[in-house]
Formats: structure tokens, sequence, C-alpha cells
């Protein structure tokens, strides 16, 4: 009797174990703010949507724009109506097709104020061409028309900080025009969310990958494990227990901080990759202290900017003077010249400005360790030209809040990656009665920017970018201070990780042993 129930016992066990369910868990170090592409969203945010939905077009590794949702498209003479056609054979989440009927509402929405999508404004008077009109002549046919030639146009579709311009099902929406549950054609779809616990995505069964390898946002997404498990851990020191324990399988963004603890740890690898994010001080040019440029440049000419960037990367990532990260093809001699520390020329320009020893109120946070170090040494070395900088150490929304409306006189402030030096400007530059974000609102630095935009020829975007670099250090809007690497420690038995410029977490193609 006790062997038939033993045998019984086998039988009931064995097909469990068979199927069980693979869970790869990975680590954020701050919840999302919401599951809408491009509206309410930071880094993270980006990240976790990037699995779930796709656009019409993707960035591939070295920035170029490439198909995804659409297999191919072809532009008009004059630069004005870009006709996509969509893959055959997409599915959304809901079980659906993918028809041009979903792209229009998708883009669409994207448009309406109520959504407040952060790119619309690249597409209406003042940004690169206003999207004049999106039809659908067909099922399987997508059609926009710009008001003007846009070369830009696709860059902007594909970009992370954009939501790459997600195209969802309807059913994704509730009677109030808020997500309900996001629907997407991406490798996995939603599965739970625990706030401030964690995000849970569920491999889609059904997804239709691309042929050949991942590359970028775009190429052969696979998914590998049954769930993604994004964890919130917001301290370090805890990731990093909890990845040596075996709880946590990818540690992504690890601090420089936290480096040392995992270098040489038995069953851990290392993943180290330059990226094109931005760490800034942004300066309030409206503010009554900081309006006159001279004030601005005395503060750049106080920081050792390749001192600072050693020390509050652990060597990771070099000093940078520049908008334009260094593994950008368009990085040159121009953009390579690092602003040297001279605080004589500081002190005369402070005493020019009218400046006596005014506090000058420097926003940072904690949940990026680089910004709070950075802020420690920008004060400390504004203070060796007479300069008077106060820190104040905000929670992450609330600063974020504060950048959005433009309510700071300085800030820290990292800018996650963008993929085309143009991007990379156009987070600093705009019109600053329309958009509180930017920190350089002259017009003379928008007509610069408009012009890089427009060139077409690689010769003619790097003439751009020189003059926007020189112009940058003339007016100083804000101070450049390094690209960070993206560290990320992983454990052995993960298989496919890595990394990208994108500092993106991707975690298709990514499986467990």
């Amino acid at each position: 009797m006790i062997v038939r129930i033993a045998a019984l016992a086998a039988m009931l066990v064995l097909p469990c174990a068979a199927t069980a369910e693979t869970v790869l868990r990975a680590r954020l170090n701050a919840d999302i703010l919401s599951f809408d592409p491009g509206a309410r969203r930071d880094e993270n945010t980006d990240a976790v949507i990037l699995h779930v939905v796709e656009g019409l077009v993707a960035s591939r590794e070295d920035g170029a724009v490439a198909p995804m949702l659409a297999s191919r498209w072809t532009v008009s003479p004059d630069g004005r109506l870009y006709t996509f056609t969509l893959r055959q054979g997409v599915t959304f989440h809901n079980g659906a097709p993918l028809t041009s009927a979903e792209v229009v509402w998708s883009l669409k929405r994207y448009l309406n104020p109520k959504t407040r999508w952060r790119c619309r404004f690249e597409f209406g008077d003042a940004g690169i061409a206003k999207i004049e009109s999106i039809t659908a002549p067909d099922p399987g046919t997508v059609a926009v028309r710009l008001s003007k030639r846009a070369p830009m146009f696709l860059k902007t579709l594909s970009r992370g900080d954009c939501g790459g311009a997600g195209i969802m099902h309807p059913s994704s929406v509730g009677p109030d025009g808020a997500i309900a549950r996001l629907i997407g054609t991406g490798p996995f779809e939603v599965g739970a969310w625990k706030r401030n616990q964690y995000v849970e995505l569920t491999r889609f069964a059904r997804y239709a990958a691309l042929p050949g390898p991942r590359d970028g946002n775009t190429g052969g997404k696979r998914a590998l494990v049954d769930k993604v498990r994004f964890l919130v851990i917001p301290d370090g020191s805890a990731a990093r227990a909890a990845l040596l324990r075996g709880n946590l399988d990818v540690l992504d963004a690890l601090s420089p901080t936290e480096l040392a603890g995992v270098r040489g740890r038995k069953g851990v690898r290392l993943e180290i990759n330059p990226t094109m994010d931005l760490y800034t001080v942004l300066f309030q040019t409206k503010d009554p202290v900081l309006a006159d440029p001279r004030l601005r440049r005395a503060i750049a000419l106080s920081i050792d900017t390749a001192g600072l960037a050693k020390a509050v990367t652990w060597d990771t990532a070099r000093g940078n003077s520049s908008p334009v990260p260094r593994v950008s093809p368009f990085f040159g001699p121009v953009q390579a010249r690092l602003r040297p520390v001279d605080l004589a020329e500081a002190r005369r320009l402070a005493k020019a400005a009218g400046y006596r020893g005014q506090p000058i109120r420097l926003i940072t946070n904690r949940r990026y360790p680089q910004c709070f170090d950075a802020a420690v040494l920008v004060q400390a070395m504004a203070a060796q030209a007479g300069i008077n900088i106060q820190i104040d150490t905000l929670d992450w929304a609330t600063q974020l809040d504060r950048y959005t409306t433009g309510e700071y006189q300085a800030m820290i402030e990292p800018f996650s990656a963008r993929l085309d030096p143009s991007l990379n400007f156009g987070v600093l530059i705009g019109d600053k009665t329309k958009d509180p974000r930017k920190a350089w609102g002259t017009p003379r630095a928008r007509e610069m920017l408009k012009r890089s935009m427009e060139a077409e020829t690689t010769a003619d975007r790097q003439r751009a970018f020189d003059d926007l670099q020189t112009a940058f250090m003339e007016e100083t809007p804000a101070i450049a201070l390094f690209s960070s690497s993206r560290i990320a420690a992983v454990r052995q038995n993960v298989t496919g990780y890595k990394g990208w410029p994108a500092a993106q977490q991707r975690l298709w193609g990514v499986g467990l042993r």
C-alpha cells in the first residue's frame, strides 16, 4: 500500500516539476510612475513599458532607426508624407490583430493634450513639424502628413522617453481616458503591479518576433522566461545583498558605490557599458540671481569636471563638458574640450555679475547617488570661488515636479539616454514660456537646434553640433558633468543579458539556466 501511494505521489509531482514557471527577477531602484507610455514617466517607467508596447519604428544599438511594427515606409519627395506598411501576423495581448485603426487611434491619443504625452510638443507648431493628419488608407497602411520636412521625425517616434510611441489597443483605456490595463504587442504583457513592491510581466505566447538577433529596441525579441518580476529595491545595499543571496538575478543600474561589494564575488559577473545619458547642473536662467550668464560661467569655472566625474562614478566614467556623450559618433574635437578650472576668473565674473554671496539653492536627490555626490562636490568647489551654494535634498518625485514646472534656482538633473545629439541638446533648449522644463530658451539656441534637426548630411550635422557646443559654453544655461556607465551585476545562471548605450534594462533574450 505504501509503495502504491509513493508511486501515485510521484505521478502527481513530476508533471508539476516539469512545468514549473521560470521567473527572472530584476531590480528597480524606485517604482514605476504609470503604465501610460511617454506620459507620466521616468527612466524606470520607460524600461518596463518598452517590454509591453512597440512603435512603428525603434532604435538600433547605434541610434539608427529600424522597422518595428512597420515592415517598411516611404517618404514623399517633399519629405512631408510618411506612409507605413504594417507587419502581418502581429497580435495584441488581448488576441486582436494589429491593424491601421489601432495605430491611428494610438497616435491621435498621444497628440491629445489631455494625455500629457512628453513628446506632443515636438509635433506641434513650435516642434520639429506639426502632424497635420493621421489616416488609414487600408487596414495595413498608415499615412502621417507633416507640416514640413522633418528629418528627425522617425528618431523622435523611436525615443524611449516618448514610450517609443508605442501602439496600444483602444481597450487599454478606461471610460475616464486613463490607462486601465496596458495592452500592447510586445514580448511580455502586464501581469501584476504591487505598488512599491514589484511589477510583474508575463510572457506573451503569441508574440510575433522579427528575425535575427535583438538590436537596441528592435530586432528579434524573444521572451525566454515565463515571467519577469521587477522588484522595487530602493536601497543599493539591500539590492546587493539580495543578489548575493540568490534572491535577485539581475541587479541593473548598480551604483558605483556598490561596485566593490560585488566585484570578484563567486557566481556573479559584471556588465559595464558607457551610455548616452547626461548628468548636469541646470540653471533657472530667469532667476534674478542666475539671470546673468557671467555668474553661471563663474560657477562652471569653479568645477573640476574630470575630478568630479571620477569621484562620483568611482572611475567608471569620464568628465564631459558637452551634452554630446563621449560614445556618440558626433563627439568631435570641439566637444572633447573640457572647461578648465579658473578660480581667479570665476571670482572676477561673479563680482562683475553683481554677486554678493547670496545663497543659491541647488536641488538634488538620493535616488541617484551620483546626483547627491555631485551636489556635494559642486558646493565645495564653488565655495573656493566665493559662491555660496546650499543643497536641498528632495525625494525624486518632488524633484521631477520641480523640474517640470521650472521652480528651482539650480538642480543636479540626470537625463535618460538619447541616441542623437539633437535630442541631447533638445532636453535643454526650448521656449520657456511654453515649456518651463527648458533651461536654454534664447532664440539663438532654438535656431541652432532647429538647424541640427533639419541638417541631412553628417558633415552639416557636425557643424551644427559644434556651433551649439560653442554657444553652450558661452551662455552656460547648464553645466554638463558626465555621461555615466551602466553597471549591472548578473548571476552566472543568467544568459543573454547585455547593456547598451540607451541605458535601458532589456530582459527579452535573457534566460535562466
